[in-house]
């Protein structure tokens, strides 16, 4: 048995060669984790311990975090210098428009939920409103194929809402996650405006093969839908249609026509004493 054993002098050189092939550290998460963290403070006071940001202190603070954007993609080994300062400048162009779109999902999860009291408590408070956000981010950086970091603050997001959403997917204005936890939305799914979705949604697909990897996996949501907790909602071409709303529980793998209402009928039997069938209904 000894003789198969490998001596730590052939070992270290192995793992030599994978650090050589593999050179992407631990720091990437946290620089990414914590870049997100910093863009967070400034977009929204909630998330930070000062709120009397000045024009010229906000302004400063973008600085810094193009330069630590800037670390972050330069760490990547994946693009010239020009690259980066082109993929750093688009990003930071996009920040106003997601900005707007953030205050819309705030308003809609306000609206959308009758415990909600107002606006700064669904930013402070509502696990879904931080998941979209971190979502909608990511997004731009998947959309400029930056490699990994999507994914990491995606999974960022996982860890500290147990929403899961694929920075690949897309999503419309006005989207509202209510309670929230256990909802996975695959890389291609496409979502409408004014979506309304509970916890425990998966929106998956039919095949987790690889050589599908490039075709389109997960559902088309169109506008106004209402998706209730635990309905789950597969395949590339099933497309639910405008204004429908899918009931808790639903396992759906076709498209849907606009302006439907899918749910399930739950089956009751009634036990019976007298040694007669049981009595069934449905609720």
């Amino acid at each position: 048995m000894r003789n198969n054993l490998i001596s730590l002098k052939e070992f270290s050189i192995n793992l030599s060669k994978i650090h050589e092939k593999h050179t992407i550290s631990n720091s990437l998460k946290r620089d990414s984790q914590n870049f997100i963290d910093n863009l967070l403070r400034i977009l929204f006071p909630h998330f930070s311990e000062s709120v009397s940001y000045t024009p010229e202190e906000i302004e400063s603070q973008f600085i810094l975090l193009k330069r630590d954007l800037t670390s972050i993609i330069t760490g990547l080994n994946s693009f010239t210098k020009e690259e980066i300062q082109k993929l750093t400048d688009n990003f930071f162009a996009e920040i106003p428009g997601i900005n707007e779109a953030l205050w819309l999902d705030a308003e809609a999860i306000n609206n959308g939920d009758p415990a909600a009291e107002n606006i700064d408590e669904v930013i402070l408070a509502y696990p879904g409103f931080l998941a979209i956000t971190i979502y909608r981010i990511t997004n731009l950086l998947y959309k400029q194929k930056i490699p990994i970091v999507p994914r990491i603050l995606s999974e960022y997001a996982h860890q500290l809402t147990g929403i899961d959403i694929n920075p690949g997917a897309e999503i419309g204005k006005s989207f509202c996650i209510d309670h929230g936890t256990g909802i996975v939305i695959g890389e291609t799914a496409q979502i409408g405006n004014n979506v309304k979705m509970y916890q425990g949604v998966t929106l998956g697909a039919l095949s987790v093969d690889k050589k599908f990897s490039n075709s389109k996996r997960h559902p088309t949501i169109e506008d106004n839908v209402v998706i209730y907790a635990q309905a789950v909602i597969l395949g590339g071409n099933t497309v639910i249609g405008a204004n429908s709303i899918i009931g808790g529980n639903a396992w759906i793998t076709s498209s849907i026509p606009p302006d439907s209402v899918v749910y399930n009928k739950s089956e009751v039997k009634l036990k019976r004493t007298d040694g007669l069938d049981p009595i069934e209904f449905y609720i």
